[in-house]
């Protein structure tokens, strides 16, 4: 729903950041979970609209408004998540429960859907960018990690917040190519799955980038598009 550029995390910490954690995965003989291989919630097909659960799931989060490709609150809130997600990460792995950081997701919503779809106003657009966080990190966890990247002078650490996400049944797909070629994919979801199959939007729109968009073409990219419903 944005410009691939406007969520790239600071490229020097976070390859720092993945050099370590791949040279620990050499020596470490704990078993490390990959949410995007285990969960079903990380798993769409392009062209198809599947309804499923989601269990309530907790992400780190950082609320803000605003084009992303313009507005300095969106990379701030990318260069804040990363840091600590990895510092929480780095401290589970030190109590025998390795994972892989999951992918960066993020909710968006506008007065008016057409702001997504058609008309496309970045300017109206609402968003929280979130990262999942494992459900045996607790809050107490995420406060000792919390205040260890603080000292990494994080722009928008005042912002974040670990908290819980309940989405339910969603219809989901996945979209494949640039963000900004979202809409239609988005229009069809809305306004011909869901009313064929008596359903009806509720909550916020929600994407997972499964892909690095420094590393990956911007038609080859994989979003997951998923969007909360209740019966009519």
């Amino acid at each position: 729903m944005f410009l691939a550029s406007a969520h790239e995390p600071d490229e020097t910490w976070i390859a720092s950041a993945v050099e370590r954690a791949a040279a620990q995965c050499f020596t470490s003989s704990v078993r490390k979970v990959d949410f995007k291989k285990s969960s079903p919630t990380y798993r769409a097909k392009s062209g198809v609209f599947d309804v499923i659960e989601i269990p309530q799931t907790q992400y780190l989060m950082i609320d803000g408004a605003g084009d992303p490709s313009q507005a300095q609150a969106y990379p701030d809130a990318i260069q804040t998540l990363y840091p600590v997600a990895y510092t929480i990460k780095a401290a589970s792995k030190k109590a025998d429960k390795d994972y892989v950081v999951p992918p960066l997701s993020g909710l968006w919503w506008a007065d008016d859907l057409a702001s997504f779809t058609t008309a496309r106003d970045r300017s109206k657009w609402l968003w929280t960018m979130m990262m999942m966080v494992p459900d045996w990190i607790s809050r107490a966890d995420f406060a000792t990690a919390a205040l260890l990247a603080k000292k990494k002078d994080l722009p928008s650490f005042e912002k974040l917040r670990l908290d819980c996400l309940t989405e339910g049944t969603c219809v989901q797909t996945l979209h494949l190519g640039p963000y900004d070629a979202e809409g239609p994919t988005i229009a069809r979801m809305h306004e011909e799955f869901m009313p064929v199959n008596g359903l009806k939007p509720t909550g916020k729109h929600h994407e997972i980038y499964l892909s690095d968009p420094r590393r990956v073409a911007p038609e080859k990219l994989r979003t997951i598009l998923r969007q909360p419903v209740v019966a009519v």
